[in-house]
């Protein structure tokens, strides 16, 4: 498995001149590389190669060969996503960054763990740079590195270096713990564990009434205050979804499976149309990056981490599978219609979460269709209870 240390560079003056025209020419050729992709409509990296390679090289002398192709390969990533979402119907444009980050492999940069120097190509040839790793990171530290991305973050240079870490020896079980993920309970789990505070909700509220205050106001010091403000909302949400997929794991033995709702396309599906608090929360909520955080986190104890279709997980009844929509009386309460069963609602949805995967599980099984499938009939979720 892979995981990134984030260790800050200590570079000179005349070095730290070095990385950021290092950087400039990186931005400049992704670019360039991107124009062309985007104006012929060239996904493949092999094609876009042979079609920018030597312009690039021409244009940017001082740039070595293995980071133009860096250039070339992040420049494809990005043109093959902006056009398959142009297919799907969305409007998008060429892409395009202001700083593109330049990527290093084992051919530009070599770390000396012991010593904590790093040696890169910049446009003024091979510099020995020191850094310092954080405590948090130590326990990576010497393992074999794979590429590393130079950033530059209010005039500090980073380099996030990517090593592989040997994965652990576990066994897997047959546990299956479903999660439901929420805005006013932050996430609960099949196992009758409620994780995350929710008080995070109301601080994220302050957060952007502050937000809103400035935007109004628009004076100088109200958009340098804004600008603050923005990354220290980014810093809160990131930490929240660190120690809300860490409780995650950590809700689970290692070797089990961990159910998701697959989320994807949720703002697209949501059916408030209105401008209200809900409907800001939900296109402000970062589902995403805390399925990921699972994802990694779990790899790391051992766990398997999976999705099931969200629809009527809110709405079924976890004992007899009787799906109607006012089964769910208010946001914490569910009875169900027809059986009486009472439960906590985002109990009773990771419990319909965990039922889902199983029915999924039995169903491929059986010759039939994979997990990520579309929900699983009621009669299915019976004949398993």
């Amino acid at each position: 498995m892979q995981r990134t240390i984030r260790v800050k560079l200590s570079p000179s003056t005349a070095q730290a001149e070095l990385l950021a025209e290092t950087s400039r020419l990186f931005t400049a050729a992704f670019n360039a590389v991107c124009r062309v992709g985007w104006e012929q409509k060239i996904t493949n990296g092999v094609d876009l190669h042979h079609a920018t390679y030597y312009p690039s090289k021409a244009a940017y002398p001082t740039l070595v060969s293995d980071l133009l192709v860096q250039a070339r390969v992040k420049a494809t990533e990005a043109v093959k996503s902006a056009i398959a979402l142009q297919k799907a119907g969305r409007k998008v444009g060429m892409p395009q960054s202001a700083a593109c980050p330049p990527r290093y492999n084992v051919h530009t940069y070599k770390v000396d763990w012991e010593r904590q120097t790093v040696r890169m190509s910049t446009t003024g040839g091979r510099q020995t740079i020191r850094f310092d790793i954080p405590d948090y990171c130590v326990q990576y530290a010497g393992y074999p590195v794979d590429t590393a991305d130079l950033m530059n973050q209010d005039g500090v240079w980073w380099l996030h270096v990517v090593v592989t870490v040997p994965a652990p020896a576990v066994e897997p079980t047959e546990e299956v713990v479903g999660v439901d993920l929420g805005l006013a309970q932050p996430a609960v789990t099949s196992n009758n564990q409620f994780l995350g505070k929710r008080v995070w909700k109301d601080i994220e509220g302050r957060l952007f009434y502050l937000k809103r205050q400035l935007q109004r106001k628009g004076t100088k010091s109200a958009k340098r205050h804004l600008r603050k403000v923005r990354g220290k909302q980014a810093r809160f949400r990131r930490d929240c979804d660190h120690v809300l997929s860490k409780q995650i794991v950590q809700s689970a033995q290692p070797g089990a499976t961990i159910v998701l709702e697959n989320l994807t396309d949720i703002r697209k599906r949501s059916k408030i149309r209105k401008q209200t608090k809900t409907s800001r929360r939900v296109h402000s909520w970062s589902f995403a990056q805390i399925k990921g955080f699972v994802e990694y986190k779990a790899e790391g104890r051992g766990c398997t981490v999976a999705g099931v279709d969200p629809r009527h997980t809110s709405q079924a009844c976890s004992c007899c599978g009787h799906i109607v929509r006012n089964n769910r009386r208010s946001r914490g309460r569910f009875v169900c219609r027809k059986c009486g069963y009472e439960l906590h609602a985002d109990l009773n949805a990771a419990r319909n979460i965990a039922a889902k995967y199983h029915a999924s599980v039995a169903i491929c099984d059986a010759g039939g269709l994979p997990v990520n499938q579309p929900i699983v009939p009621t009669s299915t979720l019976l004949a398993l209870e």
